[in-house]
């Protein structure tokens, strides 16, 4: 028989934190043990996500939390100024991080990898576990071996705090390792407003939009002679992107070190 895994929601309050809490106590074969969240402390978890009170009653201290559930997962949807942290306390707790708050840096998460090698534990940093984003993103770099004119253009709804987001600076990378670098563009052309060509990297551009109404969506377009190319995904509820964190939640138990992107679960 399979032992639960007990799970700890860092971000419990927020809206992926509900949703995570939702799918953790729908699952027979993981247990919610902690929930963390400043802004929701006292609350019962289960209610936060809709459902009836489970016990588990939210708090603000993620060390705390984590040393006294005996949590061996933490699910952390925070923000990008606490997501390193949160993830260094769960390590040097002995507990399994599976974060999907993006704007982690290279020496953030290459830090977090030693780390969690020196503690003999796995962790997943993941910019986005749809399994739909993910497979865009696999097509886009297939794609850019063929097309290597090409543009990234990714939504999202005016909360967000970081741009580009963790899924097109993902995309990017995949992008760059298959298409060798070069500038795109006519070489003398101007920016009559600073930033209206989008981000730069490595020769290709990244437009971020921030709208209200907007869910989650990003378009790769690609260009050549007398054609385009466009792949897109859209999102439009955060309950798609559970049956990824559960994946993960599951996968995490067997890695040893920080594994960085979804991807690396889907053939």
């Amino acid at each position: 028989m399979t032992s639960i895994i007990k799970v700890a929601v860092s971000g419990a309050g927020g809206r992926m934190g509900r949703e995570v809490v939702k799918m953790v106590l729908g699952d027979e074969s993981l247990q919610l043990v902690a929930a963390i969240d400043p802004g929701q402390v006292g609350a019962d978890a289960g209610r936060l996500a809709g459902l009836d009170a489970c016990g588990v009653i939210v708090t603000d201290d993620l060390e705390k939390a984590l040393l006294e559930s005996g949590a061996q997962v933490m699910v952390d949807f925070t923000v990008p100024k606490v997501a390193a942290q949160n993830t260094k306390i769960a390590i040097q707790s002995g507990v399994r991080p599976v974060v999907g708050t993006t704007g982690f840096t290279r020496e953030e998460i290459d830090m977090l990898d030693k780390l969690a090698v020196e503690r003999g534990i796995g962790g997943i940093i993941a910019p986005n576990f749809s399994i739909g984003a993910i497979l865009m993103m696999k097509f886009a770099a297939q794609a850019a071996k063929y097309f290597p004119h090409v543009e990234i253009i990714e939504y999202h709804g005016d909360q967000k705090l970081d741009a580009p987001s963790g899924t097109a600076v993902k995309t990017a990378e995949w992008i760059s390792e298959v298409r060798e670098e070069f500038r795109q563009g006519h070489p003398n052309e101007e920016e009559k407003i600073e930033g209206s060509r989008g981000g730069y990297y490595k020769g290709f551009r990244i437009h971020s939009v921030r709208l209200p109404g907007i869910f989650a969506q990003q378009e790769v377009i690609f260009g050549g002679f007398g054609q385009t190319l466009k792949i897109r995904h859209d999102s439009y509820d955060r309950a798609g992107y559970m049956p990824g964190v559960n994946v993960a939640v599951k996968k995490v138990m067997e890695l040893a070190g920080i594994v960085y992107g979804f991807e690396q679960f889907i053939d």
